[in-house]
C-alpha cells in the first residue's frame, strides 16, 4: 500500500509540474474595432428628443429594482437619458421618438419583472423636480 501511495504522489507531483509550466510568451489578442458597430446608441444633436415621466409600481428596493429598471431603459436604442427614482417611484426618460414609443418603454419595464407596472405616463417639456 505504501508503494501505491508513493507512485500516486509522484504522478500527481509530475502532473502539476508539467501543467504549471510558465510559458514566457504572453498571449496576444487583437480586436478589430473598425468592423464593430459603434453607432448603436450614439446621441445625434440634430434630433428633437421627447421627455417622458411615469410612475412604476412594484419596486421594493433601490438597487435591485430601481437600478435594474434604469439600466434596462438606458440600454435601449434611442434613449438619451434615463433615471429611475426609487423614493418617488418615478422614471424620467429622454428618448428619440423615431426609434421608441411610450409602449416600448412600458414593455421594457414590465419585462424586467412581472411585478412592475407603469402608471400615469405623460410627455413633459421639462422633468419635474418635486
Amino acid at each position: 500500500m505504501n508503494m501505491v501511495k508513493k507512485i500516486l504522489l509522484t504522478a500527481v507531483v509530475f502532473v502539476f509540474t508539467i501543467a504549471c509550466k510558465n510559458n514566457g510568451n504572453p498571449e496576444i489578442k487583437t480586436v478589430d474595432t473598425e468592423s464593430a458597430d459603434l453607432t448603436a446608441n450614439t446621441i445625434d444633436p440634430n434630433i428633437t428628443y421627447t421627455k417622458a415621466e411615469f410612475g412604476i409600481e412594484g419596486m421594493t428596493c433601490e438597487i435591485g429594482c430601481a437600478r435594474t429598471i434604469e439600466k434596462k431603459i438606458a440600454k435601449m436604442d434611442g434613449v438619451k437619458f434615463a433615471k429611475v427614482d426609487f423614493n418617488k417611484k418615478m422614471a424620467m426618460v429622454e428618448y428619440d421618438p423615431a426609434k421608441l414609443t411610450p409602449t416600448n418603454l412600458e414593455e421594457t419595464v414590465t419585462k424586467v419583472g412581472d411585478v412592475y407596472k407603469v402608471k400615469d405616463m405623460k410627455m413633459v417639456e421639462e422633468f419635474s423636480e418635486e
